[in-house]
């Protein structure tokens, strides 16, 4: 069951959730970062939004701040190992997007930090976290002249943005022969005309976006079969799936459908969300089967299980050669997450329960708050060291400092280092 739940995810994303992601980052005229820092993260976060609802209204404990927390490093860490080592293709990154995201990841994680450091969330500390999502959104709205702006101001003095000026101008002719020359959904990008379109080369135009594919035909049905046997296997297997999904969620990628784009984009965010429910479920029984502790299951299966829709997504989009999407979303969806926590918490007590806030457990908080800096930093760092691309040896760099980070959290968890005592149900 947890193998057809992960081909499930795969064919949700790649066949609904990131085609209407591409029409809403189309009508919108959003570049491929910033899609993947809202949109994107969002909708693949759907399944971290509900089990912080779940924490606070129906099982009342720290469900939520444990998977959300403990899943941050697995982001990270984790998802960035995958797009490196999964995807043939090296992808270019910007140095803007991924310092903007690092920086709003680092602000609401130390906000977060510090209201449960006292094992109480007030109403104003909630709303606080809302305010800071609404800043991050507010950014993202004025994200090219921001960007053109620090590009003027620091580019004299580092390396990677006077490399992406150059890019921008040597792109400028490609945009104005783009603009006069056929019909293109086109609004105002930082470094590329189109969305999803970052190479120059004039012979792939009319095939890089869906759009434009579909003005000369329409997509192929989900029910044409593979060439290849390996691919003929998995549709056979994936079959019920993919029928559901068909009486279910609209194919946006079909012309009949194009205008219910964010019908598909929510119904898929919901698919999402149920599918990563099972997951969940069942690696946890087969934790429990193979006798792991909770603390342990929390840390690896659990906070893998719950990212698999990030992963997916990100991979496919890696794949593509959209780096500052798959980017985004990685540390975009856990800006999101940290509003996740907000959302519950604000409307239990400003609306529900106001007569006093919400207990908490801290314990362990410390390690948590360095390992979430430390690896932001980290990825920060390794990315600029390795020429702002990601491949396969910045994906293994990524993996094994993943490995150390898990290993320590373990321990941890287990009391076999620091002060922190093993903790058993009931007790």
């Amino acid at each position: 069951i947890i193998l057809y739940m992960f081909l499930a995810v795969s064919i949700v994303c790649d066949d609904y959730f990131l085609p209407s992601l591409e029409i809403i980052s189309e009508c919108l005229g959003l570049s491929q970062d910033v899609a993947g820092a809202t949109f994107m993260a969002a909708g693949s976060s759907a399944p971290e939004l509900v089990t912080a609802f779940l924490g606070v209204f129906v099982t009342k404990g720290d469900i939520g701040v444990s998977t959300i927390l403990g899943s941050a490093i697995y982001n990270l860490l984790g998802i960035s190992a995958a797009c490196g080592l999964f995807s043939s293709v090296v992808s270019r990154l910007s140095c803007w997007p991924l310092f903007r995201d690092c920086l709003a990841y680092t602000i609401s994680a130390a906000a977060v930090l510090a209201m449960i450091s006292d094992n109480r969330i007030y109403w104003y500390e909630s709303a606080s976290l809302l305010l800071i999502y609404g800043c991050y959104i507010l950014v993202l709205c004025f994200d090219i002249k921001i960007n053109q702006y620090l590009m003027k101001k620091f580019s004299p003095c580092c390396t990677c943005l006077t490399k992406a000026m150059e890019e921008t101008a040597e792109q400028q002719p490609l945009v104005g022969w783009r603009e006069e020359s056929g019909p293109l959904i086109h609004q105002q990008s930082r470094t590329d005309s189109g969305i999803f379109q970052d190479t120059l080369d004039y012979s792939q135009l009319s095939t890089s976006l869906h759009g434009l594919d579909e003005i000369s035909e329409d997509h192929p049905s989900v029910f044409t079969m593979p060439e290849a046997d390996m691919k003929r296997i998995l549709w056979v297997l994936s079959l019920p799936i993919i029928i559901l999904l068909y009486l279910t969620t609209p194919d946006c990628r079909r012309q009949f459908w194009r205008n219910w784009f964010m019908v598909t984009f929510l119904i898929s965010a919901a698919w999402i969300s149920a599918i990563t429910y099972v997951l969940v479920w069942m690696i946890t029984i087969a934790g429990e089967t193979l006798g792991i502790p909770e603390s342990v299951m929390g840390l690896t299966l659990l906070a893998a299980g719950t990212s698999v829709p990030d992963t997916v997504a990100s991979v496919l989009v890696a794949r593509k050669g959209n780096g500052d999407m798959a980017m985004s979303n990685i540390v975009g969806s856990n800006v999101f997450d940290m509003l996740c926590l907000g959302i519950p918490w604000f409307i239990k007590t400003a609306f529900i329960n106001t007569s006093g806030p919400i207990e908490v457990n801290s314990s362990g908080l410390t390690y948590t708050a360095i390992s979430l800096i430390c690896s932001v930093v980290f990825i920060f760092l390794a990315v600029h060291l390795n020429g702002w691309k990601i491949d396969k040896k910045l994906g293994a760099i990524c993996l094994v400092l993943y490995l150390v980070f898990t290993v320590l959290a373990i321990l941890y968890e287990l009391g076999i280092i620091g002060n922190n005592p093993t903790r058993v149900c009931g007790n």
